[in-house]
C-alpha cells in the first residue's frame, strides 16, 4: 500500500496548505467513514472545475488545486489522493475512457480516484463535480460515478495507479488556458484481447 499513501510531485500532501487542510478533516472526522466523505465533498463541490466554470490558470499538482480552487476532473483527482492519503486513507487514481460528446468520438480519458475502505476495499469515487445530468456521490458499498460506460469505444480502465499517467501531467503542464486543455484533452487506445479491455498506455 505504500505507493497508495506516498506524497509525491503531483499529490504533494507533505506541503504545508495540503497538509492544513488534511489535518483540519482529519481532527473533525469521527470515522473513516465521515474522514472521506467530507474529503470527497470539498473536493467535489469546494474546487470548481475548470472547463464547467471556465477558469484559469491550469492545475495539476494538489497544492496548486488548493491554491486556486480550480483543477480540471484530474487535477482534482490530485488533491482528494493527498488530502485522503495525508489522513492515512490509501488513495489511488483511476481512469476511464469517455466519448467527448456523447453522440459521436472523439473519446478522451476522465480521472477519478479508488479509496481503499477497510471494511469493503477498493472502491471507486468521481469528485470531478456535479452539475445538470451529472450527480456522483459517496455511498459504499454502492458506485455512483459521474459517468456510466455506455457506448463502444468507452471503457473503465482496470489499473489503479500510484501516480498520475504522464499524457495527463504532460497537458496539464503544456497547456496554458482552459480552453487548450478542452481541446487537447488526453486519450489512450483500447483493444480487444481474449474477450477483455487491456489499455495501451
Amino acid at each position: 500500500m505504500n505507493q497508495y499513501l506516498a506524497s509525491t510531485e503531483f499529490i504533494d500532501w507533505e506541503t504545508p496548505a495540503v497538509h492544513a487542510k488534511a489535518e483540519q478533516i482529519g481532527d473533525a472526522a469521527q470515522s473513516e467513514w465521515d474522514l472521506v466523505n467530507t474529503c470527497f465533498i470539498f473536493v467535489r463541490d469546494k474546487i470548481q472545475h475548470s472547463c464547467d466554470y471556465k477558469l484559469n490558470p491550469i492545475t495539476c499538482a494538489a497544492s496548486e488545486v488548493l491554491t486556486h480552487g480550480t483543477g480540471y476532473c484530474y487535477s482534482k483527482s490530485h488533491l482528494l489522493a493527498a488530502l485522503l492519503r495525508a489522513n492515512g486513507v490509501p488513495t489511488g487514481l483511476c481512469y476511464q475512457r469517455l466519448k467527448i460528446e456523447n453522440d459521436r468520438p472523439p473519446f478522451c480519458l476522465h480521472g477519478l480516484n479508488a479509496v481503499h475502505l477497510s471494511n469493503i476495499g477498493w472502491y471507486r469515487i468521481d469528485a470531478r463535480g456535479n452539475k445538470p445530468g451529472v450527480v456522483a456521490e459517496f455511498c459504499p458499498p454502492v458506485e455512483q460515478l459521474a459517468f456510466p460506460i455506455i457506448s463502444e469505444g468507452e471503457a473503465d480502465l482496470p489499473e489503479i495507479w500510484g501516480e498520475p499517467l504522464t499524457i495527463v501531467t504532460a497537458a496539464l503542464r503544456k497547456y496554458r488556458t482552459y480552453e487548450e486543455v478542452a481541446e487537447n484533452l488526453p486519450d489512450v487506445q483500447i483493444m480487444k484481447a481474449k474477450n477483455s479491455l487491456n489499455s495501451e498506455i
